[in-house]
């Protein structure tokens, strides 16, 4: 191909049409460095570029649509806990093993006596 692989224009193709594209570019890369080998064109060396930068780009579309999907999946199934690590919130560290609200809120059985038999005076 020679045309430069514009991101907008994979994004709207399906994961077979991407897969196909990113076979083609990676056999021309292949034909590309075998005459690099063979001393070829200059014209052709320097296309080598820009047909990895194709792949990547290919590629980097596959990975986003597929991450998407996943995402969707999993917010259908709505499995908050065991959600893929890539996918759950990141946040910090501290923030991720810090209570939930639920959690900070639960009182011992002695702690709801006491606030029972002895609650805040009011003034």
């Amino acid at each position: 191909t020679m045309v430069k692989v514009k991101t907008w224009e994979l994004r709207t193709k399906n994961k077979g049409a991407l897969l196909k594209q990113l076979d083609e570019l990676k056999t021309e890369l292949a034909q590309l460095r075998v005459a690099k080998v063979t001393g070829g064109a200059p014209s052709k060396l320097a296309k080598i570029k820009s047909v990895r930068k194709g792949v990547a780009r290919v590629l980097t579309v596959v990975n986003q649509k597929q991450k998407e999907q996943l995402r969707q999946y999993y917010k259908k199934r709505s499995l908050k806990k065991y959600k893929p690590l890539d996918l759950r919130a990141k946040k910090t560290r501290a923030m991720r093993r810090a209570l939930s609200e639920s959690e900070s809120n639960i009182k011992t059985l002695r702690q709801q006596k006491k606030l029972a038999h002895f609650p805040l005076r009011k003034h």
